[in-house]
C-alpha cells in the first residue's frame, strides 16, 4: 500500500488539516538504513512530519530540510522533502536503541537526548530560510508544533506515531497536522482542542484499519470541512551519476590526485567510492574515469 496524504480545510476558513499514512515510507527507510526499533520510531516520525511539511511549500521546485540535531546516541536525524511530499533522509546512528519506557513505549526522547530542531526551506531565494528551536521534548511531534509556534507564528497541532513490529518492520505509521489560520473562530478552536484528545496513539489507530479520512473525521469532529485532495507520497532519492561527478570535481584535481597517490603508496586499488547517505547507492570511479572529469575544465 502506498503512503498517502489528504488535505482539507474547515468550511469557515479557521484551520487547515493534513493526515498522512506513512507506513510504506517508513518501511522503505528501514530496508535502506537497517534501523533498530527506537531509531525507527525517531526516524519514522521525522520522515512523516517532513513529508507533510513539504506539501506546504509554495512552488513545485521548492525543497525543505528538517533536522533533529540531538546530543544523544542517535546523533543527527535529517530529512529532505519536496513540494509533492516525497521524502528521503538518514539517521546518524541507525542502531540507536534503549530499553522501553515504564509505559511500554519506545524511548525516542532518550536516544535524542536534547538538542536543536532546524528547518531550512529552499524556496528560490538567494539565501534559504532557516529556523532553529531548542527541542521541547525530543519526541518530534511536540517539537514540530513548537517550531511552527515560534518560528512561523502558526498554532499547530501535530500528532505522530510509528508502531514497530516484532520483526522490526513498521506495522503502522502516520500523522496529523491541524494549523489555525488568521482570525480563526474561537468555537472552532475550542472544538479542535477537544478533538486533540482523540488523536493519541495515532499509529495504533492506523493499525486498527482506520483510513486517512477516518482520522480526519476525528480531528475535525463536529466541524464542517472540505476535503481538497489526496497525494501519493514516497521515500525517493534523486542521487545520480551527474551529482557524484560534480562532487568529485568540487574536490579539485590536486586533491583527487593526492587521494590516488596515497592509495597507490598503501597498495590499495586506485579508485573513488562515493555512497549516497540517503539511499546507500554506491558510485565507484576508477582512476582514469575520475581524472577524465577534469579534462577540458
Amino acid at each position: 500500500m502506498s503512503s498517502t496524504i489528504i488535505r482539507a480545510m474547515t468550511r469557515d476558513g479557521s484551520a487547515r488539516a493534513y493526515v498522512i499514512n506513512s507506513t510504506d515510507i517508513v518501511n522503505k527507510a528501514i530496508s535502506i538504513h537497517k534501523t533498530a526499533p527506537t531509531a525507527t520510531a525517531l526516524f519514522g516520525r521525522l520522515l512523516t512530519a517532513s513529508s507533510v511539511m513539504g506539501t506546504m511549500l509554495p512552488e513545485s521546485d521548492n525543497t525543505m530540510t528538517v533536522a533533529i540535531r540531538g546530543q544523544g546516541i542517535a546523533g543527527t536525524t535529517l530529512c529532505v522533502a519536496d513540494y509533492y511530499g516525497n521524502v528521503k533522509g538518514y539517521i546518524q546512528n541507525p542502531l540507536a536503541d534503549l530499553p522501553l519506557k515504564p509505559s511500554g513505549k519506545l524511548d525516542v526522547s532518550g536516544i535524542v537526548g536534547g538538542g536543536i530542531l532546524s528547518v531550512s526551506k529552499d524556496v528560490g531565494a538567494e539565501v534559504p530560510y532557516n529556523g532553529n528551536i531548542e527541542l521541547v521534548s525530543g519526541e518530534v511531534a511536540e517539537d514540530i508544533a513548537q517550531y511552527y509556534a515560534i518560528s512561523e507564528q502558526v498554532p499547530t497541532l501535530c500528532a505522530l506515531g510509528v508502531l514497530v513490529d516484532t520483526d522490526y518492520t513498521c506495522r503502522a505509521s502516520g500523522g496529523v497536522f491541524v494549523q489555525l489560520l488568521p482570525f480563526a473562530d474561537e468555537e472552532v478552536v475550542a472544538r479542535l482542542e477537544e478533538n486533540a484528545k482523540l488523536l493519541t496513539n495515532i499509529s495504533s489507530q492506523f493499525d486498527k484499519g482506520l483510513s486517512n479520512e477516518d482520522i480526519l473525521k476525528l480531528a475535525l469532529n463536529g466541524i464542517e470541512y472540505d476535503l481538497f485532495d489526496e497525494l501519493t507520497v514516497d521515500y525517493t532519492c534523486n542521487c545520480s551519476k551527474e551529482r557524484t561527478e560534480r562532487a568529485i570535481y568540487s574536490l579539485g584535481l590536486s586533491e583527487v590526485e593526492r587521494i590516488f597517490k596515497e592509495q597507490k603508496e598503501a597498495g590499495e586499488k586506485e579508485q573513488l567510492s562515493l555512497s549516497c547517505q540517503f539511499c546507500n547507492k554506491e558510485y565507484i570511479y576508477e582512476k582514469e574515469q575520475a581524472l577524465k572529469l577534469f579534462d577540458n575544465k
